[in-house]
């Protein structure tokens, strides 16, 4: 089991897994919400409604990563997200805020603005001076497995060995950031459902979960209303909630430490439901 976590007064025991991340997207044009939280009026909004939901991590990003985007601007990005973490951190002084972004300065001046951990979807590989930055802060980072860029990632993607490239990519990031000084347990793993894969890659990396897990660290999924969902219960990416708790489920059972979702409320009431049935039902074994 990985070491505890402690951001701000919130200690992450992983007694109670999976904590849930709310995905905040300061976007006109993400793949599922764009638009939903374009000012920070409607993000204060959504903010409150993913904290009441159960949310323990709001994670806040100015810039879509959906396929085939267009990478936005840095002075775009930083103009976005900036105004909504600092009217976050004014008007939610306890939350826990996540800076979804792969640039350097961005993150930075998002830590400097009251952020408190970095989900950077390239782990570094994009802006290596990602990597000083988050050491420089001593705060946590997600380290996501991606391959190629959002504008290529989903043009064919072809592995030899899914599960061991993936898993020799983290070992190297983990060394990357480690050996520039950040405590290992700040390192948290996220397979990058979506990012670079097929449906087949993707059904492949929920089975095999525990691979990641062995490594020790805490490990991140973010299967919210992606396509994959959409193959099996073939609805449009707003009608995936339901789905996107189904694997949740699934993501519990193989020992998943957090969840990035859109539906927190949904997801967190359905978790809820389960765990309680299920761990009667352990007892009654």
């Amino acid at each position: 089991m990985p070491q505890p976590l402690i951001i701000r007064d919130y200690s992450f025991d992983w007694q109670d897994t999976p904590y849930l991340m709310g995905i905040l997207n300061v976007t006109p044009d993400s793949f599922s919400d764009g638009g939903e939280a374009f000012s920070i009026e409607k993000a204060l909004i959504k903010a409150k409604a993913l904290l009441d939901g159960g949310a323990k991590i709001l994670d806040v990003g100015g810039e879509s990563t959906r396929p085939f985007a267009e990478p936005v601007p840095e002075e775009e990005e930083l103009r976005r997200v900036l105004p909504v973490i600092k009217a976050i951190r004014e008007n939610f002084p306890k939350a826990l805020i996540s800076i979804d972004t792969y640039k350097s300065r961005v993150a930075e001046a998002a830590l400097k603005a009251g952020a408190d951990i970095v989900n950077d979807i390239s782990g570094g590989q994009f802006d290596p001076r990602m990597i000083d930055v988050v050491c420089d802060f001593n705060c946590p980072v997600v380290v996501m497995h991606i391959k190629g860029t959002p504008k290529t990632m989903q043009l064919n993607p072809q592995y030899r060995d899914l599960l061991g490239e993936i898993k020799d990519y983290f070992k190297n990031r983990i060394e990357v950031f480690t050996r520039k000084g950040l405590s290992p347990e700040k390192i948290i793993l996220d397979p990058g459902l979506g990012f670079g894969k097929t449906f087949e890659h993707n059904i492949q990396i929920l089975q095999n979960l525990e691979t990641f897990k062995e490594l020790g660290h805490p490990l991140l999924l973010g299967p919210s209303r992606k396509s994959f969902l959409g193959e099996i219960v073939k609805k449009s990416p707003k009608e995936r909630d339901g789905a996107t708790a189904g694997v949740s489920i699934y993501a519990y059972l193989k020992g998943v430490d957090f969840l990035r979702v859109h539906n927190v409320a949904l997801v967190q009431d359905v978790l809820a439901t389960f765990k309680y049935l299920w761990k009667k039902h352990e007892l009654n074994l």
